[in-house]
This record gives C-alpha cells, sequence and structure tokens, in this order.
C-alpha cells in the first residue's frame, strides 16, 4: 500500500502544493506590499484598504442569514476599525511572510497556522473567493506532518537538531547517566 504521508513521491507532492500555497501567498502580499495600491496598505494611506473591506463586511451583517456574524461584526467595529492601520500591515506583510515560509519551508507548520487564521477571517468577514481551497490545502499539508516539508529548511533544521540530539544521549549514557534509549 502506497504511504501517503511518509514515501519520497508523497513528499514531492507535498512539497509542490506546499510552494503552491505559498506562491499564492507571496502574490497577493506582494501586490499589497509592493504593488500600484501598496499606499493603501503600507504606504502613506495604510490603513485604507482594511477599512474599506472591513466596511463591506459590515454591510453584510443584515438579514435572516446574514453572511458576518453579529460577534464578527462587534470585533470589526471595536477591535479591526479602530486599528485599521496595524491590521493593514498584518496582512499585507503576513500573507508575503507566510508565502515565503511556505515556499521556503521554513517553519512551515506556523506559516500553515497562520494561512489558515487569515483564510478563515477572510471568511468570518463574508468573503469567500480562493479561501475554502487554501484551508483545505493547509490542512491536508499540516495532515501530512514532517512530509510536508522534508524538501525545505525545516527538514535541515531538525535533521540538524536530531542529530545533536543523538549524540547528547550518547554522551549521558557514556557517562553512566540514564538517558533515553535512541537505537
Amino acid at each position: 500500500m502506497f504511504d501517503w504521508k511518509y514515501s519520497q513521491p508523497a513528499s514531492v507532492l507535498w512539497t509542490i502544493l506546499r510552494v503552491y500555497l505559498g506562491y499564492q501567498w507571496v502574490t497577493s502580499g506582494w501586490g499589497k506590499v509592493f504593488g500600484a495600491g501598496s499606499a493603501a496598505w503600507v504606504g502613506s494611506g495604510a490603513g485604507t484598504a482594511v477599512s474599506g473591506f472591513l466596511n463591506g463586511a459590515l454591510a453584510k451583517t443584515g438579514g435572516a442569514h446574514p453572511d458576518v456574524q453579529p460577534w464578527y461584526a462587534w470585533f470589526i467595529t471595536h477591535i479591526a476599525l479602530p486599528n485599521a492601520t496595524i491590521f493593514s500591515y498584518m496582512v499585507a506583510w503576513g500573507e508575503l511572510l507566510v508565502g515565503i515560509a511556505l515556499i521556503l519551508g521554513f517553519l512551515t507548520t506556523f506559516a500553515l497556522l497562520a494561512s489558515l487564521l487569515m483564510n478563515f477571517n477572510y471568511l468570518f468577514a463574508g468573503t469567500v473567493s480562493v479561501n475554502p481551497l487554501f484551508i483545505l490545502e493547509a490542512i491536508i499539508l499540516l495532515w501530512a506532518g514532517r512530509a510536508a516539508y522534508y524538501w525545505g529548511v525545516d527538514h535541515f533544521i531538525f535533521l540538524r537538531k536530531r542529530e545533536k540530539n543523538k549524540h547528547t544521549h550518547i554522551e549521558v549514557r557514556r557517562r553512566g547517566g540514564a538517558g533515553p534509549v535512541t537505537d
């Protein structure tokens, strides 16, 4: 039976999915940080774009089955809008940095969790777009575990850490200490 988590072909598949998701985040964040309309996100008019987005979300709070739930409307009104400039920088740089981290396979689990946080907030604000797809991809990559970053910076960091711990345990046993058995 094919091992979907830890086989070599599976790790290539997870790497392709991780890089694809990262690329999507980078292209989204790049436009906000360095694109033509970046001033509305991180420049002199920082907060303008995110305020427009959030006010649009507040317009979706009416009716019997609103797109934006009352508890999230409260969050927008009392926390996000008064701090629109901070949220603007967080969204723009967050998208860009999550994308870079995913492409490199660096802090992969943290980047995937940040990706989920951003996507769920976009959904809570009443925007569907590609968010469900990105959520599904992030969940699949979290399920894949270390296979998702086998071809990435994290693999080499954890490999080095494992080797260091292995040598530490061997040294403890040589000195007569009760170290964990790693064999």
